[in-house]
């Protein structure tokens, strides 16, 4: 798996400004993607993160790149877990939650994709709820997700994710690499 798609996908998390991000990933090999996915966390368990392939696809991967500590908090806001436990969630526990959501992305198709996803990714609560709710109409704004409550509060968190994979990408461009970048917990 190149360096490249986690700085050009995964700045903000590695840098330690967003819970987690997410990318899809072109393989030949499970074998070897797997091979790759154990090798980053070797680097990266120190920094306090982990890779965690989240669906299989005829040759393409959802890679899930978090960092464990932020995702518990992230889960324990009171109106995620409400949305959660309305979709089978156990709160309890974040790993429980994640094995849930992989099921849940195995029996995705269009029509039943689980759009509580943002809440693994940090996005907030009241956008994750207006996005399902308003079937992804009537935002506020767009950058990383569609706003539907504080939309200045986006702004500058879309700015700070943009300004942060350009300054990584510099940086990784220039030899830095993964994790020299990585800020840990």
């Amino acid at each position: 798996m190149p360096e490249e798609l986690l700085i050009r996908h995964c700045a903000p998390t590695l840098a330690g400004i967003k819970t987690s991000n997410l990318f899809g990933c072109r393989y030949d090999s499970r074998e070897q993607l797997l091979d790759d996915v154990r090798d980053l966390n070797n680097r990266l368990r120190a920094k306090g993160l982990r890779v965690l392939p989240l669906q299989y696809r005829k040759g393409y991967a959802l890679i899930y790149l978090y960092r464990p500590d932020r995702l518990e908090k992230d889960l324990e806001d009171i109106d995620a877990c409400r949305l959660l436990e309305d979709r089978g969630y156990d709160c309890d526990s974040p790993s429980r939650c994640l094995a849930h959501l992989m099921e849940r992305l195995r029996q995705a198709g269009q029509q039943n994709f689980p759009h509580e996803i943002g809440l693994f990714l940090g996005y907030p609560p009241e956008d994750v709820e207006g996005f399902i709710a308003h079937q992804a109409q009537d935002s506020k704004c767009v950058g990383v997700w569609k706003v539907y409550g504080d939309a200045d509060r986006a702004k500058a968190q879309f700015d700070a994710y943009q300004k942060c994979t350009d300054e990584f990408f510099r940086l990784w461009d220039k030899g830095a690499s993964v994790e020299q970048l990585t800020v840990p917990s």
